[in-house]
């Protein structure tokens, strides 16, 4: 078998297995009763079940333990075992409502895990301050694909985008145990999308969204360059991860601006903001979906580029998610016109 092909089977595994364990655990949250009410600041108006999660998580475990190398049996222990850990306090949450606190304990935990297997960000050589960067980054990314969980399809999607664009990239390189996992992660998530896009019947619930957080927060780390200098290729998995990232900070920088804690849900996301301006849920999807596609290819760029011209596309796009930000901070204050509180 060919590298190119050793990771179909893990993709294919991955995909089938999410479609045919999607509808059994929608069963399984209605008749536990883990289901998203509606309310004023959700979209959908009817009840959905929550347990969508469980598909994907089976699915990414079985597609990788079936197909992954051996040599990486230790880190992928770590990432499983943290992912195990985060799809269940995520179920918790989604039944019991734990809280903010609890779900940045869990996600500190799985972060750990994967620094005493050696998955870890190494941008400065000195555990002092790559461990401290890693938790952080783990805690950030979780956290951003949780965030984005607000519209049908939206979670997903953007992880099925970034995971083709690291397996991309990962292959380009030679990183076995990056493309398994993106491969794993691409194929689950499409799988769970085919009854999560708009109208969806099912959602992944936290459950869901932490553990494809997690995963895509792995695949930031574990991605290397052989030649590419690391101040150019931290880059990378910020453009790939562009939407996703781009979200939280919009988000977390609105609220504490109107005087909100970052934890207090609301309507203020950068899907919400779209829609404000008249676009469907569909077209928003459509925007959104393309908005990743041209950061990751981006990303695809500067991970191939020479030094000079990475730099250069890199800078690019940051500073177009600077100008996004500016954007959609104005259809904030000029469209969506949020009361402030009182002093």
């Amino acid at each position: 078998m060919t590298d190119a092909m050793q990771f179909v089977p893990i993709l294919v595994v991955g995909f089938g297995a999410a479609l045919g364990l999607t509808p059994l655990s929608r069963q399984i949250a209605m008749r536990l009763g883990v289901v998203d009410k509606p309310n004023q600041r959700k979209i959908h108006h009817d009840h959905k079940p929550l347990m969508g999660g469980l598909a994907i998580y089976v699915a990414l475990a079985v597609s990788l333990l079936l197909f992954s190398p051996p040599q990486h049996l230790a880190e992928l222990g770590a990432v499983l075992a943290g992912g195990a850990l985060l799809s269940a306090v995520g179920l918790a949450d989604d039944r019991y409502h734990l809280g903010i606190r609890i779900r940045l304990v869990a996600m500190a935990l799985a972060a750990c895990g994967l620094v005493l297997t050696g998955i870890q960000i190494r941008l400065f050589n000195t555990p002092f301050l790559d461990v401290p960067l890693t938790i952080i980054w783990v805690l950030t990314v979780t956290n951003a694909a949780n965030f984005m969980d607000n519209m049908d399809g939206l979670t997903a999607g953007m992880t099925a985008i970034a995971a083709f664009f690291f397996m991309l990239i990962a292959f380009t390189q030679g990183l076995t145990l990056v493309s398994s996992l993106a491969a794993a992660l691409l194929g689950s998530a499409v799988g769970f999308l085919a009854y999560n896009f708009n109208p969806a019947s099912v959602f992944m619930g936290d459950m869901g969204a932490l553990v494809l957080g997690f995963i895509l927060s792995v695949l930031g780390i574990k991605l290397t360059f052989g030649t590419q200098p690391p101040d150019i290729t931290w880059m990378v998995p910020i453009l790939v991860l562009a939407l996703p990232l781009f979200d939280i900070t919009l988000v977390v920088v609105t609220r504490l601006m109107e005087g909100r804690s970052p934890a207090q849900a609301g309507k203020d996301h950068t899907s919400h903001r779209l829609m404000s301006l008249g676009f469907s849920q569909r077209q928003t999807l459509g925007l959104l979906y393309g908005a990743a596609i041209l950061f990751g290819a981006l990303g695809l760029l500067v991970g191939a580029a020479s030094p000079d011209i990475a730099l250069r596309l890199g800078i690019l796009g940051l500073v177009l998610l600077t100008v996004l930000f500016l954007l959609m901070m104005v259809v904030r204050r000029k469209v969506q016109r949020p009361q402030m509180p009182k002093p």
